[in-house]
């Protein structure tokens, strides 16, 4: 499809390398649109910008690239939303640095409905999985669209539990939007586009560029209402969300774990600096003043497979029956584990027949 003229206004200069979303905010304010910026002279450029920055206005987009966009927006599925519609998440209106366009993919009518978020570490154990889904999924239900961010561990699991609740769920992400990363979460993703959301301040064709995910963790935080850290190691990069939550003055909650628990650091540090424990979903709910709804809750251990034994385990101390109960393994199987990992002091046994990981 063509672009109309005040879209593709928006869209090139949204696309000039030596514009950045700082000078597009102030050029907006200071002329009123996009077709009033690229219209203006540069010595009017000049009294509101650096003059290093005016050039960049000057500079010109690919055709090629306009077209693919254009091309990509034939899509009814794909969405372009500008500072100026209404449509824009009013949410983003309120930090300091909302994104002059951002592209969507999927129901954008979610982008102003009541949302939460859930993050956490990628590399999260079978429990801490399974609680964040738990979570995601009786917020759903109670009305909070949950949003993360598409990685891979807690930020996967809060996705499925909040598309298996009432109000589904947003995924923000830090590469284009013709993009899936990680590649493992592309079922995931077609599902968030088919019932969700997904959006992106990044361009089409945006590789996975490591900086650019910190700096998306600010629209998680700025979309919610209030942001859940589920498992988080101390230099966890969902604590950037939890601090950019706080700065935009969110509530912060965490799960608490084992004190011999390297992904309970980061969750200790933000309770220890006045984040929320909590150990349930309706304790945010509590906090949040939002009545409870939908379906019991089940047991977060039966989400544990049965060959991951030692996620089952965690760092706190357990009998042979209760692993048995949390992982499906047979009690017989199970101890001959148990006696593996003593010699290999990967476990030690405690007293009362209970056994702990040590590392």
């Amino acid at each position: 499809m063509d672009l109309d003229t005040e879209l593709e206004a928006w869209v090139r200069l949204s696309l000039l390398p030596g514009l950045s979303e700082e000078n597009f905010r102030r050029l907006l304010v200071a002329l009123g649109g996009p077709q009033q910026i690229l219209a203006a002279s540069a010595a009017d450029l000049t009294r509101i910008i650096p003059q290093r920055a005016v050039a960049a206005v000057f500079a010109q987009v690919s055709r090629g690239q306009m077209r693919e966009i254009g091309a990509w927006l034939d899509d009814p599925v794909n969405h372009i939303l500008t500072l100026a519609d209404s449509s824009y998440p009013q949410n983003l209106l309120q930090i300091s640095d909302p994104p002059p366009v951002l592209y969507a993919k999927g129901g954008t009518d979610l982008l102003n409905q009541p949302s939460f978020a859930v993050v956490g570490s990628r590399n999260a154990t079978h429990q801490g999985l399974a609680h964040a889904e738990l979570f995601a999924r009786v917020l759903s239900d109670a009305g909070l669209t949950i949003v993360s961010g598409l990685a891979l561990g807690i930020d996967a699991a809060a996705h499925r539990g909040a598309l298996a609740g009432a109000s589904s769920s947003i995924a923000v992400v830090g590469t284009g939007l013709d993009i899936v990363y990680p590649a493992r979460n592309r079922d995931l993703a077609h599902e968030l586009a088919a019932r969700g959301c997904i959006i992106s301040e990044f361009a089409l064709g945006t590789a996975p560029v490591a900086a650019n995910f910190p700096r998306r963790n600010r629209l998680i935080s700025g979309l919610a209402r209030g942001c859940l850290v589920v498992e988080a190691a101390i230099s966890s990069g969902s604590l950037i969300t939890a601090r950019m939550a706080n700065e935009q003055g969110k509530d912060v909650f965490a799960i608490p774990g084992s004190i011999h628990s390297p992904l309970a650091k980061g969750c200790h540090n933000l309770i220890k600096q006045g984040a929320k424990l909590v150990e349930t979903a309706e304790d945010i709910l509590e906090e949040l003043h939002m009545p409870a709804r939908g379906r019991p809750p089940e047991v977060a251990g039966q989400y544990v497979t049965s060959d991951r034994v030692l996620d089952a385990l965690g760092f706190d101390p357990f009998d042979i029956d209760t692993l048995s109960a949390r992982s499906g393994m047979s009690a017989d199987k199970i101890a001959a584990l148990l006696t593996e990992w003593e010699l290999d002091g990967v476990v030690e046994a405690l007293p009362g027949g209970r056994y702990q990981r040590v590392r």
